[in-house]
């Protein structure tokens, strides 16, 4: 469970309490107020019942005095005498009336008796007082069931609300005592509750924020692998203990994205270094040539000897040599970086393929002699017509046969060139030959720049490590691709596709 839903949970749990609480105090209250009400009420008619009883008994004595002065004198009342008698009997009955409405429902029935038998009583007495100096009217006053019944009456009716008085004031006892005892429970359970949620809350959050902070700490020292996996929650908790983990994922990929790029850099640099090695030491060779042969050429002009023009003209040759082979290495580094700068563009015209590679066959024929190597070349007229870049086509199977032949003695090399039936639109030329081969690894890295299969390819057959490099990016520029099928000591393969359709030769260069 989250940290909020503990919270919320908590929380509501506290409310739910207090609620019940502030509930049971309002229902004691409204309990108290009603049977207080009722007890009231109660009060109120058990006193009115003994004014009314007090009243009763003092007419009856009053009435019963003048019945007897009625008869033994011939005394009379005025008006005004007679209408204070009656005022007095309708007084009676209006505490009666007013009884009633005090009356709860349980003594509504002891009402309705008290009711009927004062009703009979007062009107005798208001007869009695509004004839009362009619010597013709007769009425036995003296007769005292009358009375007595509604004595009687009042007096049942008196001692029903005594009873009822008491109920209600045992009812509101209880009803305090209740309310009293429910709110010191409740007060207590919210106590109790509130102090254990609090401390498993804080017991859970405390150790979940100690995990977060060791794995921080792992984290910030450096341990990358080290992962928060202890907090069970589902909520902001265990989405900011996911976060750790991402973050020291992330870094983890960075730092090792970082130091392959660092590896990757010190082995371009490394790569480099050996590259200007390698090219201050080819540079360095056909120069010497060139100044050596100058100098012995000016030593015997300079002598008055005469000059041996077969050897003369041999030295040329080698000077011319030295600085053709000083101008290919400089053409490369200057093509390799126009490459890399993006500023090596295509030149497209239409040609014969099988030309060019006559001619870079022709090219090779010095190199095949030194190294005894034989060069078997197939008929090239079968060829489509090629609309390219005629020169870096040229210069692609000049640097491959170059390569095939530095990498052979006593050995044989191949030119295989077709129009394969399944992919029509192309031109495929293969250029074999039985050197010394390369294990996968060599062959994963030969067309990199300034790197050679082997360390050691360098100190044995010289070359800086371009010649594959360049061809690489002139097959992509002219919008085909080259591969290397190799074995150690079974030779080498390179496989160049060139298409042969304008268009297509346009839409993938």
């Amino acid at each position: 469970m989250s940290l909020r839903r503990r919270l919320i949970l908590s929380l509501v749990t506290i409310l739910v309490l207090f609620a019940i609480n502030v509930g049971t105090h309002f229902w004691g209250s409204f309990a108290r107020n009603e049977s207080m009400s009722a007890y009231r009420s109660s009060v109120a008619a058990t006193r009115l019942s003994t004014e009314i009883e007090q009243m009763l008994n003092d007419q009856r004595q009053r009435i019963q005095v003048l019945s007897t002065i009625r008869e033994n004198t011939s005394d009379q009342f005025d008006e005004t005498e007679i209408e204070q008698a009656v005022a007095q009997v309708d007084e009676i009955e209006d505490r009666v009336h007013k009884l009633g409405r005090l009356s709860l429902d349980v003594t509504r029935l002891n009402y309705e008796r008290l009711k009927q038998s004062s009703e009979v009583l007062l009107n005798d007495w208001r007869a009695f007082y509004r004839n009362y100096n009619d010597t013709a009217f007769q009425v036995d006053v003296d007769d005292p069931f009358p009375y007595l019944e509604a004595s009687e009456r009042l007096k049942e009716l008196e001692a029903r609300q005594e009873f009822i008085a008491e109920q209600r004031a045992a009812i509101i006892d209880r009803t305090i005592a209740l309310t009293d005892r429910i709110t010191v429970i409740g007060f207590i359970a919210s106590i109790f509750l509130t102090a254990t949620l609090g401390f498993f809350l804080v017991r859970y959050t405390n150790q979940s924020l100690k995990r977060l902070k060791r794995g921080a700490e792992r984290i910030g020292s450096g341990d990358l692998s080290y992962r928060i996996e202890e907090i069970a929650d589902s909520g902001e908790l265990g989405d900011l203990a996911k976060a750790f983990n991402d973050m020291s994922e992330k870094l983890r990929n960075a730092m090792y994205d970082v130091s392959k790029a660092r590896d990757s850099a010190d082995e371009a640099n490394a790569a480099k270094s050996i590259f200007l090695a390698n090219v201050s030491h080819e540079l360095r060779t056909p120069l010497n040539a060139i100044i050596g042969y100058s100098e012995m050429l000016h030593d015997e002009l300079s002598d008055e000897a005469e000059v041996n023009r077969e050897q003369f003209q041999q030295d040329l040759d080698k000077i011319i040599r030295s600085g053709r082979q000083l101008l290919t290495l400089i053409n490369d580094i200057l093509d390799l970086s126009k490459v890399e700068t993006g500023k090596m563009t295509l030149h497209c015209e239409t040609f014969e393929p099988g030309e060019l590679l006559d001619q870079a066959c022709d090219a090779i024929t010095p190199q095949l002699r030194s190294q005894r190597n034989e060069l078997d070349k197939p008929d090239f007229s079968s060829l489509p017509t090629l609309y390219n870049d005629a020169n870096k086509f040229r210069q692609i199977f000049t640097n491959l046969l170059g390569n095939a032949c530095k990498f052979t003695e006593n050995g044989f090399i191949s030119v295989v060139a077709k129009a394969p039936e399944d992919r029509p639109g192309w031109v495929e030329i293969a250029v074999r030959d039985t050197g010394i081969g390369m294990d996968e690894a060599q062959q994963s890295r030969v067309f990199e720049a300034f790197v050679q299969a082997d360390s050691s390819t360098t100190a044995q057959f010289g070359g800086t490590g371009l010649g594959l490099s360049i061809c690489r990016d002139f097959c992509e520029l002219m919008g085909g691709h080259i591969s290397v099928e190799s074995a150690p000591g079974k030779g080498s393969t390179f496989t160049v596709l060139i298409p042969s359709d304008p268009e297509l030769a346009l839409a993938t260069a």
